[in-house]
């Protein structure tokens, strides 16, 4: 070997020996790392049993679990304690239900399999994805074309709004609607009602729905949650991100609020099912259009106890699901209806019988619940739409939908997304007509009122599509 091949082996010795130490000093760093991320994370035991580990909102909670009667809040916390988990929140719309945050980071199957265990709990279960499956949303609508004369409002779209007055028009059949022109001659709706729309929020900035806005009255005081916090819910709330701003970032919940109660009548855009309405913005869902049981939970608890606070929510708008059954959810909406409130529910998009693959919470057997299946502007179920002669009770028009969209925009959507805010908006109407009306009558009323059609027999247990007109009484 000649010199000058020794001192380039030296140097390459040199360099790998270099090398080496330094990826060990880096180890012996993240080593260092992990020990300090760990000691933050690290809290201290508590000193009373009412005390909890601080919130952390970092991920969803993992568990709902409901605790049976006569288990306080107290011993909830203190058996979460004991299996290092905390209680995220109380629901407190349904005695004994809670969300548990395990701090351990353990499989959420597991942890549910282990509070169910426990003598004093009814049942217990994961904290589950929901996430919008709507098939089809239009970037842009059709060219519009402005038809107007004075029996209809002056808003410039209201042509192509063939759900509210079908006359025909891009290839639909003549009274395909729901006949809005006759049930408005009756009411256009009340400022007096509110209508809640639990989905991605909604853009309260919008040109043709800030007048119909739901806004906390001064007699109501701001929300407060024991676990939460208090928030200044000027429009609604933003429970997926624990926010008083529940802004829309998706456009799924605009355009469903928009087809309740786009301002009538007011020489912009659309109008909606409700000239006049008050809409409260429910955000549950994010910008890609998913969220959680939990999140679905507390928004329904927040307009139990604005309810109960005073404000007049009758109705609330839910055009979402999933195939994966919840009783924590159930049991919400059930308690809903015992506070004198319409859940309204999307039948789903799968195209399937519900009544074999049951869909939620659309599916469930609760007597303040509607299930809606989407027709086109024929009064033909769609394709996309799911449906049941025991599961689903009515359809409505859920194809080429013209609505409100995000940054003061219009589009065109369908699903059955899109036909659950049309029976919410004439359950709005309705009770805009009847103040005093109960929730049994007022789901009665929806359900007997439907123009039957033959194709929807054996599909839909009323047999037929919502009707305005008949559910206000309005004669031919």
């Amino acid at each position: 070997m000649n010199r000058s091949n020794i001192w380039i082996h030296v140097g390459l010795a040199v360099i790998l020996i270099s090398f080496a130490a330094v990826l060990g000093r880096i180890d012996r760093m993240a080593s260092s790392l992990k020990a300090n991320r760990h000691s933050t994370v690290e809290r201290p035991l508590p000193t009373t049993k009412q005390s909890q580990p601080p919130r952390v909102i970092s991920s969803p909670p993992e568990v709902l679990v409901r605790f049976k009667p006569n288990t306080t809040l107290d011993k909830i916390r203190e058996i979460a304690l004991q299996n290092n988990d905390r209680v995220d929140d109380e629901i407190e719309a349904v005695s004994g239900l809670v969300v548990i945050d395990d701090l351990d980071n353990a499989d959420a199957e597991a942890v549910a399999k282990q509070y169910a265990a426990f003598g004093n709990v009814e049942y217990a279960e994961p904290n589950l994805q929901i996430k919008l499956d709507d098939p089809i949303q239009k970037d842009s609508p059709r060219d519009l074309v402005f038809r107007n004369d004075d029996s209809q409002p002056n808003d410039p779209n209201f042509a192509e709004q063939w759900a509210l007055n079908n006359i025909g028009q891009n290839g639909g059949t003549e009274r395909a609607d729901i006949d809005a022109l006759k049930a408005w001659q009756v009411t256009k709706g009340s400022d007096d009602v509110v209508v809640a729309v639990l989905d991605s929020g909604v853009d309260y900035r919008h040109s043709d729905l800030e007048a119909n806005i739901w806004t906390r009255p001064d007699s109501v005081p701001q929300y407060t949650d024991d676990e939460k916090g208090t928030f200044n819910d000027v429009h609604g709330f933003d429970i997926a991100d624990e926010l008083p701003d529940p802004m829309d970032d998706n456009g799924h919940g605009t355009h469903c609020a928009g087809i309740i109660g786009a301002v009538g009548n007011n020489g912009v855009g659309v109008t909606g099912v409700n000239w006049n309405v008050k809409i409260m913005p429910l955000k549950f869902l994010g910008s890609g259009g998913s969220g959680t049981t939990e999140n679905a939970i507390e928004a329904i608890n927040y307009a139990i106890d604005r309810k109960k606070a005073g404000v007049n929510v009758r109705v609330i708008s839910a055009s979402w699901g999933s195939t994966t059954y919840s009783k924590a959810l159930e049991d919400t909406i059930r308690a809903a209806g015992d506070a004198g409130i319409l859940f309204v529910a999307a039948a789903g998009n799968d195209g399937t019988d519900t009544d074999v693959w049951p869909h939620y919470p659309s599916s469930y057997k609760l007597p303040n619940l509607i299930s809606v299946a989407a027709v086109d502007r024929n009064d033909t179920l769609t394709s996309f739409s799911n449906f049941g002669v025991k599961t689903v009770d009515l359809a409505a028009p859920g194809k080429d939908i013209l609505s409100t969209w995000i940054g003061d925009e219009y589009r065109e959507a369908s699903g059955t997304s899109m036909a659950t805010p049309f029976v919410s908006g004439v359950a709005a109407l309705i009770v805009a007509q009847s103040p005093k009306i109960t929730v049994k009558q007022l789901r009665k009323k929806l359900i007997d009122s439907v123009d039957l059609r033959d194709d929807l027999k054996g599909k839909v247990a009323s047999g037929g599509t919502l009707c305005a007109a008949n559910a206000l009484g309005v004669k031919e």
